[in-house]
């Protein structure tokens, strides 16, 4: 079953020339894609438009098999609990503790979640990415590859159906970058699909993973990179 479905989707920021043009792809549930191409191809707005933060100028789209013209303000909060975004500015609270800053992400989808149930969901995920022993550290302490798994665990501790990761290997070394590659491979497996934004090329041709290739505006799929 389709995830995301595009057909000629355009996108402008108010009335400035088109930064995506006659977009066309299908995602199925549970693949793994990489997104690429050049500064200024388009991949944020590409991006912002699967997390809804923008919408299509036109075109058509479906989100989850909703046609996204048809979802309202209110219910958009229920449809981003089912999306987990990496952002490459990590968007982390410097004023909360790591282990604080993924169990927020908890407290907003459930605000209900007992506190016993809520410390082992945070412990078992800072965990799974290597960071249980930071769970007391704010994130001026940390370094960027310790604060993108920080910012990985609170996308993926609410078991999304769709994760989006921007640049997530652009602060990291080569080492950090493989660790969190293959992070994102064990959640794909878990059934989560995954699209990540990456210039990282040794990555994308290591992995065998098909791209999303974005040049000018334009979307072409490949199954690897020429």
């Amino acid at each position: 079953m389709s995830l995301i479905e595009m057909d000629n989707v355009c996108m402008r920021y108010q009335a400035g020339p088109e930064v995506l043009s006659n977009i066309n792809c299908v995602i199925e549930r549970g693949m793994f894609w990489f997104v690429s191409g050049v500064s200024g191809a388009g991949k944020s707005s590409f991006l912002r438009l699967l997390y809804m933060d923008e919408r299509p100028s036109r075109g058509d789209m479906r989100l989850f098999g909703r046609d996204v013209y048809d979802i309202s303000r209110d219910e958009l909060p229920v449809i981003r609990r089912r999306i987990g975004v990496v952002f490459q500015d990590f968007r982390l609270i410097n004023q909360f503790t790591v282990f604080d800053n993924v169990a927020l992400a908890l407290r907003v989808r459930d605000d209900k979640i007992s506190e016993t149930m809520l410390r082992a969901q945070v412990s078992e995920f800072l965990d799974w990415v290597g960071l249980k022993d930071k769970a007391g550290s704010y994130p001026p302490m940390l370094s960027g590859g310790q604060k993108q798994r920080v910012a990985i665990a609170r996308a993926v501790i609410g078991n999304p159906h769709l994760l989006i990761a921007d640049e997530p290997t652009g602060n990291v070394d080569d080492a950090t970058a493989t660790r969190l590659f293959y992070l994102f491979e064990e959640l794909n497996r878990r059934g989560t699909t995954v699209l990540i934004a990456t210039h990282n090329r040794p990555l994308m041709e290591a992995s065998g993973k098909p791209v999303l290739l974005l040049k000018d505006g334009y979307l072409t799929p490949l199954k690897r990179l020429p």
